[in-house]
């Protein structure tokens, strides 16, 4: 007899015979043990610590890094909504994920949720449960011949948003000779009329957007003075001119006359702002003065609000018209009420000098404000409770602001050192688009009557038309006299 045979079965004879108890506790204290025994010709192993990595539905953003995640998001919608629905018909069908809906890949979530998970184990054994009767409005056809569960159908069927594609060229460029590459002045301005003023050197020029007509609406080259600023009212009617001197003229655009000229600043005037009837200039001499047109020249009508410390390069009034943002050379923005000589709000986190103000038209209070060189930074603050919301460095010079009049979203443009326009969805504070062209710092922006578009100046002279913004919450502005437009390189 072979003695390895014979030697396993002298031990499992030995083993029955043991008492019941003592085969218990060998039993029990061998199924504990992690330590494999060699017993009989058979090995079994213990697959209970493996961890296995194949389960499919791992297959999501949270097993990618950061900068996969970041170029993902930069690819086109199309292909990346098609992978997502792609992705999502696989966890039904092989997972049992019970998806019906798609997320947007670009939407502000950071990371999509995993709908199904199971860390024990990826294939397993399952029940079929007894159909229900067909009804019509909830599953498939049960003579339908698609593979695909009633969830997937669901899926497929659902609505899909259309992606959202911005023109990353132009539509339109305009010639502007003696543009200034000032960072502090206040250029360009767009009104109600669709009629656009830019200052060249010591002209204003005015350009229809309905007819492409231009027409000079004034020189100071007679006084000995140039333009630092020019502003339109909310009707459209008139524009304030700043000068270089410190005047502020009031201009009617239709008559094409000049109605005043207000005296007060003892230097240039590079910021101006309407809130009604009422203009609200600010200057390099560090002063606010807000006056009353209708009541001009009258000194009483006239208030002086002094809190910068240097040049006073932004200034904004508020939707609801009670409260005016104003930036300055000094890294300060602050904020002033309708009555009081004193800022009732500062904000000092600025590194550099705050040209860039914007107030959104979607939440009340809410304030985005841009920094210089120095800073980069877009900030967001909470003017009702006064505390500050969130940030973002952007990486150059942030020299304007401007919110969509439709949705959550807001345009930036850019200096130092890349001369760049971004448009930005809120509050996720995530890209939707890039805008390139000028060679020179994107110091002007202004945004068009119906807000679908934004004109750019800058120091390479030249004005561009971009359309940023659509229209998707106004429904009954289906005409748009931008439509006028010929679209030219």
């Amino acid at each position: 007899m072979d003695q390895e045979y014979e030697r396993r079965l002298l031990r499992q004879i030995n083993h029955q015979n043991l008492p019941k108890e003592a085969r218990l506790t060998k039993a029990v204290s061998a199924t504990c043990s992690p330590v494999s025994v060699k017993s009989g010709d058979r090995f079994i192993p213990t697959r209970a610590g493996s961890n296995w990595s194949i389960n499919f539905h791992y297959a999501n953003e949270n097993c990618r890094s950061p900068n996969q995640n970041h170029k993902a998001k930069d690819a086109s919608s199309d292909s990346s909504k098609d992978a997502v629905t792609y992705a999502a018909l696989l966890r039904n069908e092989l997972l049992g994920a019970g998806t019906e809906t798609v997320l947007d890949p670009h939407t502000d979530d950071r990371h999509h949720p995993v709908l199904f998970q199971d860390s024990h184990s990826l294939f397993r054994y399952t029940v079929h449960k007894k159909r229900v009767p067909f009804n019509s409005d909830n599953e498939i056809s049960p003579y339908s011949l698609s593979p695909l569960s009633n969830k997937s159908h669901k899926l497929l069927r659902s609505p899909r948003k259309p992606a959202r594609k911005i023109s990353k060229i132009p539509f339109k460029v305009l010639d502007a000779p003696e543009l200034q590459d000032d960072f502090y002045l206040n250029l360009v301005d767009w009104s109600a009329g669709n009629l656009l003023s830019v200052g060249l050197g010591a002209c204003v020029y005015l350009w229809s957007a309905c007819t492409s007509q231009v027409t000079r609406l004034c020189d100071l080259s007679v006084d000995g003075d140039s333009v630092t600023s020019v502003c339109w009212n909310e009707r459209g009617s008139l524009v304030a001119v700043g000068t270089h001197k410190g005047f502020v003229q009031i201009w009617d655009a239709a008559g094409g006359r000049k109605i005043t000229s207000l005296e007060g600043h003892s230097a240039r005037v590079g910021a101006l702002a309407w809130n009604g009837e009422q203009l609200s200039s600010g200057s390099r001499d560090r002063v606010i003065l807000q006056r009353d047109i209708r009541t001009m020249p009258s000194s009483s009508a006239e208030r002086r609000l002094q809190g910068h410390r240097q040049e006073v390069c932004g200034l904004k009034w508020s939707p609801d018209h009670q409260h005016l943002a104003s930036g300055g050379n000094d890294n300060k923005l602050l904020v002033w009420n309708s009555s009081s000589l004193l800022p009732v709000q500062q904000y000092s986190d600025h590194l550099a000098a705050v040209k860039a103000i914007a107030w959104s038209p979607h939440q009340h209070g809410l304030l985005a404000s841009g920094g210089g060189t120095a800073d980069r930074c877009l900030r967001f603050w909470n003017t009702l409770t006064g505390q500050a919301l969130q940030s973002t460095d952007t990486g150059s010079q942030v020299c304007n602001l401007a919110w969509s009049k439709h949705a959550n979203e807001l345009v930036s443009t850019h200096g130092y050192s890349q001369n760049q326009i971004l448009v930005w969805k809120y509050p996720s504070l995530t890209q939707v688009a890039k805008l390139t062209g000028h060679s020179y710092r994107v110091l002007y922006l202004a945004v068009s009557p119906d807000g679908e578009a934004i004109v750019t100046g800058a120091g390479d002279e030249t004005l561009r038309f971009w359309n940023v913004f659509s229209k998707t919450r106004c429904t009954k502005e289906s005409k748009s006299v931008l439509n006028l437009f010929t679209r030219i390189r």
